[in-house]
């Protein structure tokens, strides 16, 4: 993926220390990624994660930390959020079994397998992927109850994403009777 993925970070295994791996998104990559995800920005985005080699397997441990801005899902109204996240993946070669429990402590269902080819694999693709499962598409900002008031969503039954869309459909509902 590379020349395409908004954030790319080649890892070659053979080239895998002991120490940690810090990917800082710069100010291009992070105004990608929030067009990527359809969010306002993402003003800092930071991973930080240790690699270990089995055989072919990578596991790859870590944290990743942002801060972005992005719309209510009921009033639309920017607001900024923070992401602290754990990131637990395992790269693996396609087909291949990973490494038992005792070599690395963990089973596959514990964290997310990527498949790479050859020596190397893209950890910074994974962490944007991993910063796009931590976005709330749902997520409320402050100004939600004040939206959600002035729109007549309220009412005892109007609570989560799809309360505007309940209130929508029985305003039309009424008109037509």
């Amino acid at each position: 993926m590379t020349g395409t993925a908004e954030l790319s970070r080649m890892i070659d295994i053979r080239q895998i220390t002991g120490a940690p791996v810090v990917i800082d998104a710069d100010a291009h990559e992070r105004r990608r990624l929030a067009g990527r995800f359809g969010i306002s920005a993402v003003d800092a985005m930071r991973a930080e994660i240790r690699l270990s080699v089995e055989g072919e397997t990578v596991l790859a441990r870590g944290r990743l930390t942002a801060s972005i801005v992005q719309p209510c899902a009921i009033s639309g109204e920017d607001f900024p959020v923070a992401i602290d996240e754990p990131i637990l993946l395992r790269f693996v070669h396609p087909g291949a079994e990973g490494a038992s429990e005792d070599e690395i402590e963990i089973t596959a269902d514990d964290c997310d397998e990527i498949e790479y080819e050859g020596m190397t694999f893209d950890l910074g693709e994974a962490v944007a992927q991993s910063l796009g499962l931590a976005i709330d598409p749902f997520a409320e900002g402050p100004e939600a109850d004040a939206a959600r008031q002035k729109h007549g969503l309220a009412g005892e039954e109007a609570s989560g994403p799809f309360a505007a869309l309940a209130a929508l459909k029985a305003g039309k509902s009424d008109r037509n009777d």
